[in-house]
Order: structure tokens, then sequence, then C-alpha cells
């Protein structure tokens, strides 16, 4: 394995592991609701496999996610994100100024 693939091997890991937590789920109950063996999610977290595209575009489709999304590794939250988005893309002006504010608040606390 070169090193670019050993990289994004890592990155591909880490990001799975980061959603999964995130999503409150265990690599078990990941694994069984994708229709694969119990430890398959394990050893991707660990760097034993790489999945196939097919699984891939399921583990996805499991976090509600675009492939693109799963590799941007700077929203640790994608799925909250796009919806926090498309709500706040139908407020109007002044309630966007009065969530950008408290989100502002929040962030500076």
């Amino acid at each position: 394995m070169s090193d670019f693939q050993a990289k994004y091997k890592t990155i591909f890991c880490r990001r799975l592991t980061q959603l999964r937590i995130n999503a409150g789920v265990s690599a078990r109950d990941m694994s069984l609701s994708l229709g694969l063996s119990e430890g398959y999610i394990n050893k991707l977290e660990n760097e034993k496999a790489l999945p196939s595209m097919h699984t891939f575009f399921a583990i996805c489709d499991y976090f509600t996610i675009t492939p693109q999304e799963f590799f941007n590794t700077d929203e640790a939250f994608p799925l909250e994100i796009k919806i926090a988005v498309r709500e706040l893309n139908k407020m109007n002006m002044e309630q966007l100024e009065r969530i950008v504010g408290v989100m502002m608040d929040i962030n500076h606390d």
C-alpha cells in the first residue's frame, strides 16, 4: 500500500468512527443495521479493511449524508448542519439576524 493510500485509509477510518460515535450507535449495531457481519464496522475502524463502493454508499445512506459530506472532516455533524441550513433558508432577514446573534453568543461563551 502506498503512503497516499495509507493516509486516506486512516482518514476514512477516523471519519467513520467520528460519525458513528456522533450518531450514538455501536459498531456492532451499525454493522447489523447495514446487513453486514457484526464485527464489520469495527474491522473498518481499526484499519483492517476498506469497504466496497456499494458498502461505502450504504454507510453514507445510513448517516443520511453524501460521499462529499463523509469526507468533509471540517464538519463533525454533517446531517445536523444540513438540517440547520435547510431551516435557515426558510427564514426572513430579521429571523436570520436573531439566530446569528444567538449563535455568536453561544460560541463566545
